[in-house]
């Protein structure tokens, strides 16, 4: 069965494959050898699968001076009739991957047809071809010359498996380059490949099997229950938190839990509210063991000792779905809810996740907290444009699938950092030397990510200078937490607004003092890409660092009117996606919504907040605070935030078409496929933005 469109190279599943024939002449060619060795989640088996035939005639010395095989080898090995099983349990409805597949399988199924045995050509990658695509003027496409220019040690040369390692390391090194010239999944492997009609039509006429004849078709998206989706933790969170000291009685603590009828009850020294770190929790199940070890005395015991540490939290914005995860990863009942600063204020049962159907929506679960390397994170995050599909399926909008990819992008971000982190203190370079938060900008901080995306990140630190000791040690993290991310399948953002690059890293100090500069000093060309840092969220680390930040942010920029006037004049000038009579303007058959769209309402948004001293995060809560202070132009206002929902909207479902059928997500629309309903209103969105800049220029020096 051939994975996901949207699976990874470097996380396949697959098999690669080699055979071993008496010729290249695939209308009589037979099999003389298998070789096969297994792909797991990217990372190639020890051990592989070998196994001779024996073709029921002579084997010709031309071939046999090319692989070794003669009669005498072969002379034992079964018919092809009772070695094919073999193999196609080794395969077992894997995805192939070999070189020059196509002839393999051209020679498979021939052998299949004379046995009288059934033959489907599988799902296939075919290593010749994506060396073309990823380095078209390379002498020639043999595995000796890839070998030579990946840097890939070769396998035992002319035998079925030593060929197929061979094939499985080029294969290895080709996801990285690939992944360079914008080819990052199955999908877009395969669109690539049927690209190369020349190559396609050379394998049509030599008789070989087409691996990729004909572009990757768009699947169609089963639907997920969104509820779990929509809401987040403090939606479903007991509060106020239940706390008992620690000295307190077992029976004590279980009289609270009968009167209250809850199943668990937070521990502390003094029994108040506290910082995650310095709280436990003892359920109703570590009650009832500890009168099972000794009912005589249980009861008197102080539940302290009974406690279950450390304490598992979430915090109040994380979703329900991500909630349940969590617990079904970690095999715990319940989960403390935590405020910005990391204080106990609710709890979260599994009977409470159960309440609310969580259990039918875990498509997307906690497998990015759970990876170990960037491989595995680029395995977890490569179901997220599948359970998008599914969303928008189930009626969620753009906007509530971007607050979920938001949400995936920081939990990606923070487990990139944690693994940086770890790679760190293993390499010897200790621990992180102070407290320190990873920041989130752009998109992700507004909560209005999509699949078409690209990293924005920055870490602030508590104390350092540029270049000292503690700078250093995050500049190192910071570069193995953007390669991390780049190979999960964030791109390197283009325009180097990346926590490596020094200046998106820095101590509070440093920050304050930078952001100083920007307000009070600042010329058109120092603004580039400093307007998605007022989107900033934090995503790891010390949280309250990060909000500190934000406060002291916003905080520079008041009053600075003409600073806020000159992030919206810096802004790219929207392209008008209108023609003559109202009609929208398409380049072959597309819009760019971003960039004729979503873009200029987004920037006038953040430098009306700014203006106005407005610290919320997303555009629609910004632009309906500016409208609430009534200073003018609510009909447009009105009209910029339906406008901006539809171009998410419109955006989100066709990444999610364009990611099915193996295309890399965009921000372009096909219009064709708008009903005319949409397409109306896709006009009244556009003729919306196209009064946008009078409407900010009014609002910018409103009162």
């Amino acid at each position: 069965m051939a994975p996901d469109v949207s699976t990874p190279l470097v996380a396949l599943d697959a098999v690669v494959i080699d055979t071993e024939t008496t010729g290249l002449d695939t209308s009589r060619a037979r099999v003389l050898e298998f070789g096969a060795l297994h792909i797991n989640l990217g990372l190639l088996a020890a051990d592989g699968f070998a196994l001779r035939v024996n073709p029921g005639e002579a084997i010709p010395k031309s071939a046999s001076d090319v692989h070794g095989i003669d009669d005498a080898a072969v002379a034992d090995a079964p018919p092809f009739s009772d070695a094919w099983p073999r193999f196609v349990e080794v395969t077992n409805g894997r995805l192939w991957i070999g070189h020059t597949i196509g002839f393999d399988m051209a020679i498979l199924a021939r052998e299949c047809a004379r046995c009288g045995l059934p033959f489907t050509p599988p799902a296939a990658l075919d290593t010749r071809m994506l060396a073309q695509i990823a380095n078209p003027n390379l002498p020639g496409y043999s595995l000796e010359t890839l070998s030579a220019w990946l840097g890939v040690e070769p396998g035992p040369r002319h035998s079925a498996l030593g060929d197929a390692i061979t094939t499985a390391r080029v294969f290895e090194a080709l996801a990285t380059k690939l992944r360079d010239v914008g080819v990052r999944t199955y999908g877009e492997a395969m669109r690539a490949s049927s690209a190369l009609t020349q190559v396609l039509d050379q394998q049509h006429r030599a008789g070989w099997v087409e691996v990729a004849s004909r572009p990757v078709a768009a699947a169609q998206p089963e639907r997920v229950d969104s509820f779990a989706y929509r809401y987040r933790a403090g939606d479903l969170a007991s509060r106020p938190a239940r706390f008992i000291a620690a000295g307190e009685s077992v029976q004590a603590a279980l009289s609270v839990m009968m009167s209250a009828r809850i199943s668990s009850l937070f521990v502390s020294a003094d029994g108040q509210p506290a910082h995650v770190s310095n709280c436990a929790i003892v359920t109703e199940r570590d009650i009832l063991r500890a009168f099972n070890a000794n009912a005589s005395r249980a009861g008197t015991e102080a539940v302290g000792a009974f406690a279950s540490r450390p304490l598992e939290a979430i915090d109040t914005q994380m979703f329900l779905y991500s909630a349940a995860a969590r617990m079904n990863r970690l095999r715990i009942r319940h989960l403390a809810v935590t405020d910005d600063s990391g204080e106990v204020i609710g709890a979260l049962s599994a009977r409470d996740l159960l309440k609310s159907r969580t259990s039918e929506a875990l498509a997307l679960g906690d497998e990015v907290g759970a990876a170990t390397d960037g491989r595995t994170l680029a395995g977890a995050w490569s179901k997220l444009p599948r359970v998008s599909a599914g969303l928008l399926a189930d009626g969620m909008d753009g906007r509530g699938l971007a607050q979920v990819i938001s949400h995936e992008v920081a939990g990606l971000t923070a487990r990139a950092a944690a693994l940086a982190g770890d790679e760190m203190q293993r390499s010897g370079q200790g621990a992180a030397p102070c407290a320190y938060a990873v920041l989130v900008l752009g998109s992700a901080g507004r909560g209005e990510s999509l699949l078409a995306m690209d990293q924005d990140n920055a870490i602030v630190f508590e104390r350092g200078v540029p270049g000292g000791a503690e700078d250093a040690w995050f500049e190192t993290m910071a570069g193995r937490m953007n390669e991390i991310l780049h190979e999960a399948g964030v791109p390197l953002c283009k325009g180097g607004v990346m926590a490596r690059n020094d200046q998106w890293r820095g101590s509070l100090e440093d920050w304050r003092e930078r952001v100083g500069g920007w307000v009070e000093r600042s010329k058109p060309a120092d603004l580039l890409s400093v307007e998605t840092f007022f989107d900033l969220r934090g995503a790891a680390g010390d949280l309250s660092l990060a909000n500190r930040l934000r406060a002291d942010a916003f905080d520079a920029a008041k009053g600075r009117n003409a600073f806020a006037k000159l992030l919206v004049d810096t802004a790219p000038p929207t392209d008008s996606a209108l023609g003559l009579f109202g009609r929208i303007r398409a380049v072959e058959g597309r819009v760019d919504l971003k960039k004729s769209g979503l873009f200029g309402i987004v920037c006038a948004a953040r430098g009306l907040a700014l203006r106005h001293h407005i610290v919320d995060y997303s555009t629609r809560e910004r632009l309906e605070k500016i409208r609430a202070l009534g200073l003018g132009g609510d009909q447009d206002l009105e009209r910029l935030i339906d406008a901006h929902g539809l171009f998410l909207t419109l955006i989100a479902r066709q990444q999610a078409l364009d990611i099915g059928a193996g295309r890399p997500p965009a921000n372009t629309v096909e219009v064709a496929r708008l009903s005319k309903l949409e397409r109306d209103r896709l006009v009244e969105a556009l003729q919306a933005v196209g009064s946008l800049e009078t409407l900010v220029k009014d609002l910018l020096f409103a009162a």
